[in-house]
């Protein structure tokens, strides 16, 4: 792993996060280049636009090349951003839920590492030449709580990833998981983001998209119509009790212990959760790269503890 560069990703049904970048885990396809090659992945003679349209959940990544796709674009961005070469060896670092990790740990590894084989495509016009050496995988969600310095001095902890699709629950003792709480909700803030969207135009008849929701979720300035903001909230505070109640009915009791929220749902609905009456003690983890970096983190400490092994 020492030749090569590492990077990691989360893979979300949503979104695909990297340490500096982020974008809508959705592909089209097209036989012919389209109008513009910018976020234009070519490869094996197709062209496929990134971070277009919302995909369906695909609850096996490996069922299709999707993921694998998405993965080459994402490598592409991250070694733009830092500025790296485009001919070159990669370690990912890449996470699972917990929930299914020991099922699907091996199958998603041999997805994303090919055999080692180099890979040519381009992105964005330009050209890459891409080796995948080794692929590491973590729990997604823990891999980003062990980022956390103050909250690995909790004798417990419940974790909560509230990602597109999903709701990855655990409670981790002592800074080990309990696999008996794992839980996966399908409860993702897309839910919510539908629900908004269909209550304002029932009762408006606005047609919103959901960039429009979610500014409103995030508290940003804009041009949206009062009555539409208020229906949007109230919505939101509705998702969140909601997701608190399936909780609790998964025998995890936030009013005993503190509470973690991360991923890219935790950062939309920031002032609904803090504010949540029934929690103990909510720490909001609101960067949406928080997994990646987590992998990243735990990937490097292995290598170095290889080295140390090695070293005479």
């Amino acid at each position: 792993m020492s030749d090569a560069i590492l990077l990691g990703i989360d893979h979300g049904y949503a979104a695909m996060k990297t340490v500096h970048t982020t974008f809508p885990s959705g592909l089209v396809v097209y036989d012919h280049p389209p109008y513009s090659l910018e976020n234009v992945l070519e490869y094996q003679g197709k062209f496929y636009v990134v971070g277009s349209g919302r995909q369906p959940l695909q609850k096996d990544k490996t069922a299709t090349e999707r993921y694998y796709l998405l993965t080459l674009a994402a490598i592409a961005r991250e070694l733009e951003l830092r500025q790296a070469n485009r001919t070159a060896a990669v370690t990912l670092a890449a996470g699972l839920p917990l929930t299914s990790f020991g099922r699907d740990r091996e199958a998603f590894r041999a997805y994303l590492l090919r055999d080692s084989q180099s890979v040519a495509f381009r992105f964005s016009g330009r050209q890459f030449c891409i080796t995948v050496s080794d692929v590491l995988l973590f729990p997604q969600g823990y891999s980003a709580v062990l980022t956390q310095p103050e909250l690995l001095e909790e004798p417990s902890v419940i974790l909560a990833d509230i990602g597109g699709w999903t709701v990855d629950l655990m409670r981790i003792d002592h800074r080990i998981p309990s696999a008996a709480t794992c839980r996966s909700l399908e409860l993702g803030v897309i839910r919510c983001l539908e629900r908004a969207e269909e209550q304002v135009r029932q009762k408006l008849g606005l047609s919103l998209s959901p960039a429009q929701i979610e500014s409103v979720l995030r508290d940003e300035p804009s041009g949206m119509d009062e009555q539409a903001r208020s229906i949007i909230l109230a919505v939101a505070d509705d998702y969140v009790q909601q997701l608190f109640s399936a909780i609790a009915e998964t025998g995890l009791n936030l009013r005993a212990m503190p509470s973690v929220f991360l991923g890219g749902g935790a950062g939309l609905l920031k002032r609904h959760v803090a504010g949540g009456a029934a929690l103990c003690r909510p720490f909001l983890l609101d960067d949406v790269s928080l997994n990646a970096r987590g992998f990243e983190r735990l990937a490097a400490r292995m290598s170095e503890r290889v080295k140390d092994a090695e070293t005479p």
